[in-house]
């Protein structure tokens, strides 16, 4: 029988790093879709994923409730997007005096720049999700997690996890075909 997240929760705290790094393996994937969704590229999204996991390893005994760890890590993840974002900021705003301008080596094929602006479309209206309907989504259909998987990640029973991915899916076609008038799932 698996071991509740709480109980592993207090067990962290008390210094078991093996109890941590069963929690990272049964959070991980929940943490990077949630990451994903909101940066829409996976190399920054595994980074801010490596970012929340060693805060949320160094704060651990500041979370008071270890029945929220779930939730307590997601907003970890969601501020950790934040603070991202405006060092991203800073760094725009910062004049670059370029010595010489590069040519371009190769022009993006027209299909590549398609495929980005589709793939981006649709991670703006999987953002417009209830997290309960997006993050299921995005751990099956981005992230590529089985159900099994995705059940754990989120606390679910099969059954719920069908539900919502079910719902979500109508919730998305619905969303897509209004935003981009065309029927793409």
């Amino acid at each position: 029988m698996m071991e509740p997240d709480n109980t592993l929760v207090q067990r962290a705290q008390a210094g078991d790093r093996a109890a941590f790094e069963l929690l990272v393996r049964r959070t991980s994937r929940l943490v990077y879709a949630r990451l994903y969704v909101e940066v829409g590229d996976t190399h920054h999204a595994e980074d801010l994923l490596q970012e929340t996991l060693l805060t949320a390893f160094r704060t651990l005994k500041q979370l008071q409730n270890p029945d929220k760890f779930r939730a307590w890590l997601l907003r970890i993840a969601q501020n950790v997007v934040i603070d991202a974002a405006r060092r991203d900021g800073r760094k725009k705003r910062t004049p670059v005096l370029a010595l010489h301008q590069s040519e371009p080596t190769t022009p993006e094929p027209s299909e590549i720049l398609e495929r980005e602006e589709t793939k981006q479309q649709v991670l703006a209206i999987l953002r417009t999700l209830p997290d309960e309907y997006r993050l299921p989504l995005v751990l099956r259909h981005i992230v590529g997690a089985d159900y099994e998987t995705i059940q754990t990640q989120m606390g679910l029973t099969n059954g719920a996890l069908r539900g919502l991915l079910h719902r979500g899916m109508e919730h998305l076609r619905v969303a897509m075909h209004e935003a981009l008038g065309e029927d793409y799932i």
